[in-house]
């Protein structure tokens, strides 16, 4: 079973506001475990909480606004997912011309 948080072990060790947290998951940025209907019954796992400091920093030395949080994490997911497939083409490439 994967490692869970509440919100406020996720706040704690986030180093954030439960209400910057709801914002947060109001916006997509971060999303809980499960989809229950009251925030402080939410639980978040160890990717939520990577997530939640990387938003912290670009909030921090960017001062960037929530929907600029979003579209940039968005963005920086989906240059991660590139890179992953290159890699991966990559590798089959040169598999397929012998080249190790």
């Amino acid at each position: 079973p994967q490692l869970t948080l509440t919100l406020r072990e996720f706040c704690e060790r986030g180093e954030c506001h439960a209400e910057f947290v709801i914002k947060l998951v109001g916006y997509g940025i971060i999303e809980p475990v499960e989809d229950l209907p009251e925030a402080r019954q939410w639980r978040f796992d160890l990717a939520s909480l990577a997530r939640l400091r990387k938003a912290r920093r670009l909030q921090r030395d960017l001062k960037m606004n929530l929907p600029g949080l979003a579209m940039s994490l968005e963005l920086l997911d989906e240059v991660q997912q590139m890179r992953r497939e290159v890699d991966r083409l990559n590798q089959q490439l040169r598999q397929l011309t012998g080249e190790w």
